[in-house]
């Protein structure tokens, strides 16, 4: 059965990708939950133990790729089965790891390439095909299972590793997944909207079309041309700025529980302000969502990516415990809107044609910057005895970040591209 735009199905699908993504989340928040764990049954130091959280995103990354490649080919039903399974084998399969190494390969080639992967980018991109009016805010409550399963996932993960081990707790997530997402993935079987069931004769869709029109025309811009650079261009730096904002990011996502511990507060009190970091970024996807559909992509990336530095410069002088459960807070608020900025502005400035390799492919590009900051940081870690350092690095890499962001936006306010700040203008599929 065909399904329209902005109709009740799409808002019914929307809560399917939305459970789908909080439930697939377990694949990048559990790893980094058990990681003292981890680190204290293998005997390795910390750079080695976020050697899974780092091989985690990688695989998270590309296997985005691939699996937006098959949502553009066969719908979202293909990879969002295969992540259903993926995710089961992985969680059992690693809870038998032998050592480091094997428990590190099975979280990124199975748990993060073929499984944490389907629910995330793929998801985004097809929740963008569903909606018009608010795209803007859709794509954020989608994005937003993210870090709800980062709220969920952390704290309850910590009482049954308490109790039963990492090792029970996995073979446990691993059949919770298959039970669930399952179901939930073969409830996404209606294909993607057609554009001829676009609501043409709606006013304010023939409105915003007639200006997009008028807007590109003589500036250069065109889907062969986006912002007067070659596709591939602007692709190369939307992806160069999704590295360098989660480095930044990935420093007290991944070692917040670590952090905790070394400084005498244990590990139960860390997975409580990841939880917070990432419960408040729900509602900082949520208003960034809002945001986005009156100021655009752009404009609403660059404001996460200055506050996001805001709050890592706070962790440099403030390690009480009190003070760590306001700047957690903080951080969620700060930077939750910047990873579905991205996916937004591919669907500003790109033919809609490959929206799912597109979004895959800059999604990949953050979780790259994931990968590498929460390696750079347990070897900073490591080599100076405290994360002071590694804040640092997480500062300066969010400075590219925003130089970049700054320099797109003047090239779209030069050729008339960026939407008055008090009119917003739904994007055309």
């Amino acid at each position: 059965m065909q399904h329209e735009v902005d109709s009740r199905y799409a808002w019914f699908r929307l809560g399917i990708n939305l459970a789908l993504m909080t439930i697939g989340a377990a694949g990048m928040y559990v790893v980094v939950v058990v990681l003292p764990s981890v680190q204290a049954e293998f005997g390795v130091a910390r750079g080695e133990a976020s050697l899974p959280y780092t091989l985690t995103m990688i695989g998270f990354g590309l296997g985005g790729i691939m699996m937006g490649r098959l949502a553009d080919r066969f719908g979202i039903l293909v990879p969002a089965v295969l992540g259903a399974v993926a995710l089961s084998v992985g969680f059992v399969a690693a809870a038998f790891s032998p050592n480091l190494l094997t428990f590190a390969i099975l979280q990124g080639a199975v748990i993060g390439f073929l499984g944490s992967s389907s629910t995330f980018s793929p998801l985004m991109a097809d929740t963008s095909f569903w909606f018009l009016r608010r795209r803007g805010i859709a794509v954020a409550i989608c994005a937003a299972g993210n870090y709800l399963g980062g709220a969920i996932w952390p704290t309850v993960v910590q009482a049954f590793v308490e109790d039963y081990g990492w090792r029970n707790t996995y073979i446990g997530i691993g059949i919770f997944c298959l039970a669930t997402m399952l179901p939930l993935a073969l409830m996404l079987r209606a294909p993607r909207p057609l554009a001829t069931s676009l609501p043409l004769t709606d006013t304010e869709a023939a409105k915003a079309a007639v200006q997009a029109v008028a807007r590109t025309a003589g500036t250069g811009h065109s889907a062969e041309r986006p912002l007067g650079m070659t596709p591939r261009a602007l692709l190369t730096l939307l992806c160069i700025a999704g590295v360098a904002c989660c480095v930044a990011m990935s420093m007290p996502q991944v070692h917040i529980v670590a952090y905790c511990a070394d400084l005498g507060y244990g590990p139960a009190r860390g997975a409580e302000m990841l939880s917070l970091m990432l419960g408040f970024g729900i509602v900082s996807r949520l208003i960034s969502g809002m945001i986005c559909d009156r100021i655009g992509g752009l404009r609403t990336l660059l404001l996460g990516s200055v506050m996001q530095t805001i709050a890592l410069i706070l962790f440099l002088p403030f390690d009480t415990l009190g003070s760590l459960y306001v700047i957690s807070i903080l951080f969620g608020l700060f930077q939750g809107g910047i990873v579905p900025s991205y996916a937004i502005i591919v669907r500003e400035y790109f033919s809609p044609r490959l929206a799912g390799t597109w979004v895959g492919l800059v999604i990949t590009s953050t979780m790259v910057g994931m990968a590498l900051g929460g390696w750079l940081s347990g070897a900073i870690f490591d080599l100076t005895g405290s994360y002071d350092a590694a804040f640092v690095n997480g500062i300066a890499w969010n400075v590219v970040n925003a130089a970049i962001v700054l320099w797109l936006l003047k090239r779209a306010s030069g050729a008339g591209l960026l939407r008055p700040l008090r009119a917003p203008k739904p994007a055309i599929a």
